[in-house]
């Protein structure tokens, strides 16, 4: 019997790059193993060196084949396991869920500065600086518009769950810890990303983390 293929990832807490690929893999029931790495410790350079090239998570070791980018985990994985879906059938909704997927790989940088990814707290009160404001409104401008177009055939973005979820899934967690405005399609969005058992395994196991970020911590005070 093989090896089961590992997925090398930060604390659960805070690595947003780590959450979509391992809800990728895990929300179509793909067997493989979890290994965290601390973020922000003295030895998270000592350890990630032994896995990744670029010093970074996550990483997805097959066998001999080391993949360490969250994306080309993700189409890696839909090609080598043909159970994982990672695009919706039809055209339209196809291409619009790839440049969805590529714009948040490459972009929303003001979002992800003045709101890192921290499951464990609830924010009250914060003002976001303008351009993050921007960057959320054009998440929200994404969700409804797929919603509106292609969503009809299920809870997520494009019908049923596809990468373009699991990309999305670490701002859900975002806009509900920095308490931002959520109402009618994106609400219901966010309710059904939270609802994922896969997703729900994830946060239990943030919360229960020991390890702490101050910079993440004190975002918003």
């Amino acid at each position: 019997m093989s090896a089961l293929p590992r997925l090398i990832v930060g604390n659960r807490n805070y690595s947003s790059w780590s959450l979509r690929p391992w809800l990728f893999l895990r929300q179509f029931g793909l067997a493989f193993a979890t290994e965290v790495i601390a973020l922000d410790t003295a030895d998270f350079r000592r350890q990630v060196a032994t896995v990744s090239p670029t010093l970074r998570v996550p990483v997805l070791l097959d066998g001999d084949t080391s993949v360490w980018d969250s994306l080309a985990i993700c189409l890696y994985a839909s090609e080598r396991w043909p159970g994982l879906v990672a695009w919706p059938v039809d055209p339209s909704a196809r291409a619009m869920a790839m440049a969805v997927t590529a714009e948040m790989h490459s972009g929303f940088a003001a979002l992800r500065t003045h709101c890192p990814m921290n499951i464990r707290r609830s924010v009250v009160g914060y003002a976001l600086p303008a351009l993050a404001l921007a960057d959320v409104d054009r998440v929200l401008a994404i969700w409804r518009e797929a919603r509106g177009r292609f969503g009809s055939g299920g809870d997520f973005l494009f019908g049923g769950f596809s990468l373009a979820d699991a990309f999305y899934a670490p701002v859900v967690t975002r806009l509900l810890t920095y308490g931002l405005p959520l109402a009618g399609v994106e609400r219901a969005y966010v309710e059904a990303v939270m609802a994922l058992p896969a997703m729900r395994e994830w946060c239990s196991a943030a919360r229960a983390e020991s390890w702490t970020i101050a910079a993440a911590d004190q975002v918003g005070h």
